[in-house]
């Protein structure tokens, strides 16, 4: 098989090639700014905002299946339109299509969201996430969109993670939210999974989140923990009292495809416990 990974070079773009590559898929990858490190993949300049060349791409690669893992922010000509371009051109090859989406398309008005959820973002990132999920359906109908939540890692490729060290140490200035509430993966659980809806037929909506809910601080709490580092310097707030705009309580809920998966989506209570 081969796998085209848009944003590749991206911290889960790096563990979908590394694991396509451990696989024994032919790999080619995308990069915004510099290629990633892994030798065996062919990669490949593209900047979403320009349609001829996400064309080329596709038409040098000749993917079997396309994941789009890019995050361009709320960069609207990124985040919304260039899955669509993406969509149209892997429509017209005749390349499978998983397409990686947000939490964020969702308010928490409701709290708990299952795949038949129709978005209502409150964010200009979130409103980008779903007129992306929009415009891939409407032009790829046999795509895959996979929302998930926080991304954690190992190490601190991870944004997240990054942001538990640097509060820890005192470098930058912030808090974590003890009301703000997600369910995180572990990039490994995540880009498993997405490899397996790549190798397999489904199409629709996913969700691809972590089995636990759990505050920024708990996570932050948790992270610290497991890193060796004094967890009571992290400090705390509640993001209703701040000026950020975003849904408070978005739990994605996972259960109906964790059910058709091999791959465990864990939830961070364990993949962050040292002794589990």
């Amino acid at each position: 098989m081969t796998l085209l990974v848009i944003g590749g070079s991206g911290f889960l773009g790096t563990e979908l090639v590394r694991r396509a590559v451990a696989a024994g898929h032919t790999t080619a990858a995308t990069f915004a700014t510099r290629p990633g490190s892994t030798a065996e993949v062919a990669w490949h300049a593209l900047d979403l905002r320009a349609p001829d060349r996400v064309e080329a791409v596709l038409a040098e690669v000749g993917p079997r299946v396309i994941v789009n893992a890019t995050s361009g922010g709320s960069d609207w000509a990124v985040t919304a339109e260039g899955p669509v371009r993406v969509a149209m051109a892997a429509a017209k090859y005749g390349s499978r299509l998983i397409h990686v989406s947000s939490d964020a398309v969702f308010s928490g008005a409701d709290v708990h969201y299952d795949e038949s959820c129709r978005p209502d973002p409150l964010t200009p990132y979130g409103a980008a996430k779903a007129a992306a999920e929009t415009g891939v359906r409407l032009v790829h109908a046999d795509a895959v969109i996979a929302r998930t939540s926080l991304i954690i890692g190992d190490d601190r490729r991870s944004e997240h993670v990054r942001a538990v060290h640097d509060l820890a140490s005192g470098v930058r200035d912030g808090v974590l939210f003890t009301d703000d509430i997600r369910c995180p993966v572990h990039v490994a659980d995540l880009a498993a999974a997405l490899l397996e809806l790549a190798t397999g037929d489904s199409t629709g909506v996913h969700h691809l989140a972590g089995a636990d809910a759990m505050s920024r601080h708990e996570l932050g709490t948790l992270v610290a923990r497991r890193d060796g580092l004094d967890a009571s310097r992290l400090p705390s707030g509640l993001r209703a009292g701040s000026a950020l705009p975003g849904g408070l309580d978005i739990r994605l809920d996972s259960r109906v495809t964790q059910h058709r998966l091999r791959t465990t989506l864990r939830g961070a209570r364990r993949f962050l416990d040292r002794e589990a």
